[in-house]
């Protein structure tokens, strides 16, 4: 572990302008590394950089084929460097060892991904008459400004950063302040694979920094963000001055809602996954289980026993799949769950398990499980980002979809039944942008995420996130006769 991290800009390892910060290993609460930390000069330099490969078409006047093989490469080199990779990014953002290595195989999936899909973004022919021969091609934005959240931060850099370069963009990625030393292996891909200078610029900064610089730079021509909505509308407000497209991924309060015909011990690795995987700090969640009446007893006590069944202990010691989490990012992340577990209690909601920190060093949280909790309650309405389920009940198929949709959010959801009509009728009835039907977070790479309402606009994932970083153009041609 280096003692000092640097930023990478136009090919170059840099201090930074506003000094150093801390980076805190949530595992121990002490000190892991000190990381260069951006200003605005800094933002400035990076985004003329990217600019200036845009403008020069080194990378977006690429074969789009040999574009790709750049992006594949990417991809291998992390999973070359994952025994180096996967330790850094468990000390930085408290995860298991053995998460760790899933997260950055993840990642490497998406620049397999995007690297294939580079040569199939093409344009069409629009038939205009025997006088005309009209098309459409698509062209970059040019400088991709990539915001990146700290709960996943090798995943979701990859996610973006590969569908960029894929489709010929130059990027700018501001890292998490709190998990930002596990990046800096996007910049030695990008040299190893052959990426021009100033392709690939990655910065750690404060949001209201570097953040805000990046946001409103008047050369960024496409943001990307993942993180919470008053920061996304922020970052949405200074880029409309400069008329520039967003894609925001703002989190969600996602529910499963479960019927009296569903598999209860198939449903308890979907609690396992979908609530305690990264302790709980996924904006897809499963944050929220609504369960018939009939059935609660039952599955209540089966994701008890699922819940008391983990280990916590730091990351880096849980080096093998198993039942075991890690601790949160931060003892601040940590407090406010905790928080709003006090809060639900004198709300009127129980606590069936957890619900308390532990009593050691680092930011750890027992897997929580309320029940007695009702719609209107704080916690079933607003996002913990922790190992917190709420638990509501429900007797009709209505109801349920009322609850389900009752927050301001609409990420993901959930439906667990035997019953095909009545998956397939919730499923049109869910206001979120992806419905899982018995199995939390089926799909894939290959299958498009974003939200309603205040969860976001634009997709990730899929063929459908390419489109993110590509504009139309027309071209009309009047023939001679």
């Amino acid at each position: 572990m280096k003692t000092y991290w640097q930023n990478y800009i136009d090919g170059a390892w840099c201090d930074g302008g506003a000094g150093r910060i801390d980076v805190i290993n949530p595992g121990t609460g002490e000190k892991l590394a000190e990381q260069a930390l951006a200003d605005a000069g800094d933002v400035d330099r990076a985004v003329m950089a990217a600019r200036r490969v845009h403008m020069s078409g080194d990378l977006s006047d690429l074969r789009p084929v040999e574009r790709g093989r750049m992006v594949q490469a990417m991809g291998r080199f992390l999973l070359d460097h994952i025994d180096e990779i996967a330790p850094v990014l468990t000390l930085e953002q408290g995860k298991p060892l053995w998460e760790a290595r899933i997260e950055v195989e993840g990642a490497a999936r998406y620049f397999e991904y995007y690297g294939n899909q580079a040569e199939t973004v093409e344009g069409r022919s629009i038939p205009l008459g025997k006088d005309y021969f009209d098309f459409t091609t698509y062209e970059p934005f040019g400088v991709s400004a990539q915001i990146i959240p700290w709960n996943y931060p090798v995943e979701m850099t990859a996610r973006s950063l590969s569908a960029a370069l894929a489709t010929g963009n130059s990027c700018v990625i501001k890292t998490p302040e709190l998990t930002p030393l596990s990046n800096a292996w996007f910049a030695h891909a990008a040299e190893a694979v052959g990426l021009p200078k100033g392709a690939v610029n990655i910065l750690c900064g404060l949001g209201h920094e570097a953040g805000a610089a990046l946001s409103a730079h008047p050369h960024v021509n496409q943001i990307v963000f993942t993180g919470s909505v008053p920061t996304g509308i922020a970052i949405a407000t200074a880029a409309a001055q400069n008329v520039v497209p967003c894609v925001l991924e703002l989190g969600g309060k996602s529910a499963a809602i479960v019927h009296d015909d569903a598999d209860l011990e198939a449903f308890e690795t979907d609690v396992r996954w979908g609530i305690y995987f990264n302790a709980g700090q996924v904006c897809s969640a499963m944050s929220r289980v609504i369960v018939h009446d009939s059935v609660h007893d039952a599955l209540v006590e089966r994701m008890v026993g699922v819940a008391q069944s983990l280990i916590v202990k730091p990351g880096i010691d849980q080096p093998d799949f198993g039942p075991t989490m890690g601790a949160m990012v931060s003892d601040a992340q940590r407090d406010r769950a905790v928080a709003m577990i006090t809060a639900a209690q004198h709300e009127g909601a129980t606590v069936a398990t957890g619900g308390h920190k532990l009593n050691t060093p680092g930011a750890f949280l027992e897997p929580t499980i309320l029940t007695n909790v009702t719609p209107d309650m704080t916690i079933a309405q607003s996002e913990v980002f922790g190992p917190v389920l709420s638990v509501l009940k429900f007797s009709a198929d209505d109801e349920a979809i009322k609850i389900a949709n009752g927050t301001p959010y609409g990420l993901v959801g959930g439906v667990f039944t035997n019953n095909l009509d009545r998956a397939t009728s919730a499923a049109r009835q869910l206001r979120a942008g992806q419905v899982f039907v018995n199995e939390w977070y089926a799909g894939g790479v290959e299958t498009p995420f974003g939200g309603y309402g205040k969860s976001g606009y634009g997709r990730e994932k899929g063929r459908e996130a390419l489109w993110n970083y590509v504009q139309t153009k027309n071209v009309a041609i009047k023939l001679k006769g």
